[in-house]
């Protein structure tokens, strides 16, 4: 279905310049889709901004908090389907300005979403939210029929928005549905403090990764590339059973490993034996231990991952090795 309903379709992105913004950007330009990109500022390095991407789109300057400019677009370019990605994504920055993030990922959904409601043009939605919107919980893996219960910052900018999506499509009938997805990992992640990046770059460098956590934290891992396939799917499944707006669903490859674990599984396929990870263990606010069930989405969108963990980041590997020699864009 993927080749015939996306040829010539307009599509809104919000984050279009993000990490997962901008594989989703290539994968919808290769598929035929007409895309709009809502960009508050130019990012050089973003790779949609790259010379040849940034002219096959078009670019709407504006703030996804601003309802008026988001309404305007959707309006100008007659838009079909809008992903809905634009958000402050770093826990650390969450942190220390929570401000921040709540006005970017609560303020910033109400405001897409309301202008979805009032555009009849727009007949898909899909909003990235994130396995953070769980919150802590005793029992795992996560299940879309658990409570939301984010408590630190970051967390509950995504519970907030997350609900708020389900209450623009239970009270109104809003046609959105819901990704939460793992820790996105792939190339064209620049933001170093992140686990994968900033281990590739320090052996690359010859210097030992960094670990903030005491490396037993466990996480679900989830290579960019599927991310962005997943959400085109959910689109085109919730054009095709329009009661699957409201619905959530979680997106894994459904493998639970620690952070020491996955970098040294890095320094193994960089073939790097001598760099030892230095442990800082000084990470606040960060839940201990999420990972996901992604039976939900096998059984009712009959999805399965393009790529397993070591392929995933094998090719993210390959890509932080030509960034940095100068030949990746």
């Amino acid at each position: 279905m993927t080749g015939s309903f996306w040829k010539n379709r307009p599509v809104l992105i919000t984050g279009a310049t993000g990490f997962l913004g901008s594989w989703l950007t290539r994968r919808l330009l290769q598929s035929g889709a007409d895309i709009v990109c809502l960009v508050r500022e130019p990012v050089p390095e973003s790779k949609t901004m790259q010379p040849g991407l940034l002219e096959r789109v078009s670019v709407v300057r504006g703030d996804v908090k601003d309802h008026a400019c988001i309404m305007r677009a959707l309006r100008e370019y007659e838009i079909d389907t809008v992903f809905h990605l634009g958000a402050q994504a770093i826990v650390s920055i969450a942190n220390s300005n929570p401000v921040l993030t709540f006005e970017s990922n609560i303020q910033g959904t109400w405001s897409l979403l309301e202008a979805c409601r009032n555009s009849p043009l727009v007949k898909q939605i899909i909003m990235a939210s994130s396995d953070k919107a769980y919150g802590d919980h005793d029992i795992l893996p996560y299940h879309e029929d658990m409570a939301l219960q984010g408590r630190h910052p970051y967390d509950v900018s995504k519970t907030c928005a997350d609900l708020i999506a389900r209450s623009y499509a239970v009270s109104f009938g809003l046609p959105v549905a819901i990704t939460r997805c793992g820790n996105f990992y792939g190339g064209g992640d620049l933001n170093w403090n992140r686990i994968v990046p900033g281990t590739i770059r320090s052996v690359l460098s010859g210097q030992r990764p960094v670990l903030r956590s005491d490396g037993s934290f466990v996480r679900d891992y989830f290579y960019v590339e599927d991310g962005a396939a997943a959400s085109m799917l959910l689109a085109e499944k919730l054009a095709q059973f329009p009661e699957l707006r409201g619905e959530a669903f979680n997106f894994s490859n459904e493998i639970q490993i620690t952070v020491l674990e996955l970098v040294r599984k890095i320094l193994d396929l960089m073939g790097e034996s001598t760099l030892e990870p230095e442990v800082r263990n000084d990470a606040h606010n960060e839940i201990r231990n999420q990972y996901l069930s992604a039976a939900k989405a096998r059984k009712k969108l009959a999805w399965k991952p393009l790529f397993e963990l070591e392929e995933g980041l094998g090719k993210t590997i390959h890509w932080y090795k030509e960034y940095f020699n100068g030949k990746q864009g």
